[in-house]
């Protein structure tokens, strides 16, 4: 099977290494994989898979880019997939008015996934094109359902899919440590709450320094560690932030590391991960990608991600945007040795390749007998 994907770019998000571990899988499992984007610094990881890049201009929320729908025409002739996955709006803009311009025969079954609850509008509306939907979690489901004329049918939920093998607790090597450590000699002998995710007002940075202004007037040798890259829009908000940590005092207590590409260690070195997200997340991948490591997880109750840490580590959920019960939580964790963490095999990087493959062939099959039930009209 001929797989082509088509996001926005191949930057540091969730979407976009999610999208780099499930071409890396299809490739495995002997598929050919074949990945569009406008670039960027997971391309080298993509390519050492054994996928495929085509650089395309397909980022930009522009009238510009509408004029990408004729190349992309060509481009689908020319690779001629037997799938086209996408997983953005605009891309899916692109790549349906290409689509539309073929003649029928020629055009490849269109598969997209729901990576987030999108404003409900036009725009948005061209994800329920194609012939099959995916839902990352059980509330963009129900989102997708509540907000667009969708047959159920014609949407499946696949969990992201961790790699539990890559973030098994005991794969962290001596010579990481060793250079970590002498980088960061603050973070020596002392409990580290980890803050993952990028810098944004919603991600809930500024509730973080809050839990760490409450952790530290109870125990002095707790350390937070916000990781995450800075946009260009969001570098005032940095500039609050590292604000506001001096403000409450915790100029020694917290250490922003900026992004990193060494999230795996990360996670194992850190004896608990803070997920606080100040509006619903669509699925949460820290989450499950922090309690593979072996590292306890609090977090608030809302959207995806408590949906994943109810079947995984229900432990660690306190009730929405409430920082001190949150920080409470923390440290009766911090006082516990061992915890119980299940992935159940729904989250794992295997069962989410599993499920993909069959909605494709499930689409082949209706794409090529149009009476079977649960054909999307993407027309």
């Amino acid at each position: 099977m001929r797989v082509l994907q088509v996001l926005p770019a191949l930057n540091s998000g969730g979407v976009e290494r999610g999208t780099v571990e499930f071409a890396a899988e299809l490739v495995n499992r002997g598929h050919e994989s074949i990945v569009l984007s406008a670039g960027g610094p997971l391309v080298r990881q993509l390519e050492a898979g054994g996928s495929r890049h085509v650089t395309r201009p397909v980022h930009r929320k522009s009238l510009a880019s509408f004029g990408q729908v004729r190349p992309m025409r060509r481009l689908l002739r020319e690779l001629r997939p037997d799938i086209v996955h996408v997983r953005s709006r605009m891309p899916a803009w692109i790549v349906y008015l290409a689509w539309k311009g073929l003649p029928e025969k020629e055009r490849p079954p269109l598969v997209a996934t729901f990576h987030g609850m999108y404003s409900v509008n036009p725009y948005s509306a061209v994800m329920t094109k194609a012939q099959h939907l995916i839902a990352v979690s059980n509330c963009v489901r129900d989102y997708v359902i509540d907000s667009y004329d969708v047959d159920p049918d014609r949407l499946t939920v696949i969990q992201r899919g961790v790699d539990v093998a890559r973030f098994q607790r005991g794969r962290l090597s001596p010579e990481w440590s060793q250079r970590f450590f002498s980088e960061q000699p603050q973070l020596v002998g002392k409990k580290l709450l980890l803050m993952p995710g990028r810098i944004s007002r919603w991600k809930g940075q500024r509730d973080f320094l809050e839990v760490m202004a409450s952790l530290v007037k109870q125990r002095s040798d707790v350390h937070g560690l916000i990781v995450g890259g800075v946009e260009d829009g969001k570098i005032r908000f940095m500039a609050e932030l590292e604000a506001l940590r001096d403000k409450l005092g915790l100029l020694h207590h917290v250490t922003f590391l900026g992004q990193r590409h060494d999230m795996a260690e990360l996670y194992q070195v850190a004896d608990l991960a803070c997920h606080m997200s100040t509006k619903p997340e669509p699925f949460g991948r820290t989450v499950t990608e922090a309690l593979a490591s072996g590292t306890p997880v609090v977090a608030y109750e809302r959207g995806g991600a408590a949906e994943s840490l109810k079947a995984c580590f229900p432990d660690g959920l306190v009730a929405p945007d409430d920082a001190q019960a949150l920080a409470r939580k923390a440290l009766a964790l911090l006082d516990i040795d061992e915890y119980s963490i299940q992935i159940p095999a729904r989250f794992r990087l295997e069962a989410q390749t599993l499920a993909t493959l069959a909605v494709y062939e499930q689409a082949l099959a209706q794409h090529h007998d149009p009476t079977q039930p649960g054909r999307g009209t993407a027309d």
